[in-house]
């Protein structure tokens, strides 16, 4: 019987820059879980863009290098996704800039999207229903993955 495959996950951005752009963050577990191939970061451009623009502002305390890092290191763990749309519908998100969250992870077949966004925390139960999609805190999927 062969093990299953990882989880697909969809991480916003907030979540993103403590993982890839500071370390030593509370998400060290779900680090190494990334890190370890235990779960697939699945992207799409506009995601991945929003990612290289917070990464690149200067509100974020980072040197040039370790910006580039951050976003080679997020890069060559990704999944670009680059398939249509479902026809699903799915709930409205307060924040325009974070729907595209929730389209990519019912796209790309995702499991979870983690986030520590209150608008995208209450619409858990619909996107649950909606995509079969959990929208978590990142301590959620860490525990759903037994790290």
């Amino acid at each position: 019987m062969s093990p299953a495959a990882p989880p697909r996950v969809v991480f916003d951005t907030n979540v993103l820059l403590s993982l890839f752009a500071f370390s030593g963050t509370r998400f060290a577990a779900l680090r190494a879980a990334v890190d370890a191939g235990r779960v697939v970061c699945v992207t799409r451009a506009d995601c991945l863009d929003e990612l290289r623009r917070i990464v690149g502002s200067r509100a974020v305390e980072l040197t040039d290098a370790a910006r580039a890092e951050a976003i080679a290191r997020y890069e060559a763990c990704a999944v670009m996704f680059e398939g249509a749309p479902r026809a699903s519908a799915l709930p409205r998100c307060k924040d325009p800039d974070d729907q595209k969250f929730l389209e990519l992870a019912r796209d790309a077949g995702a499991a979870y999207v983690v986030t520590l966004d209150r608008a995208l925390l209450g619409l858990a139960p619909q996107m649950a229903a909606a995509a079969a999609v959990r929208v978590v805190v990142p301590r959620r999927l860490v525990e759903a993955l037994g790290a």
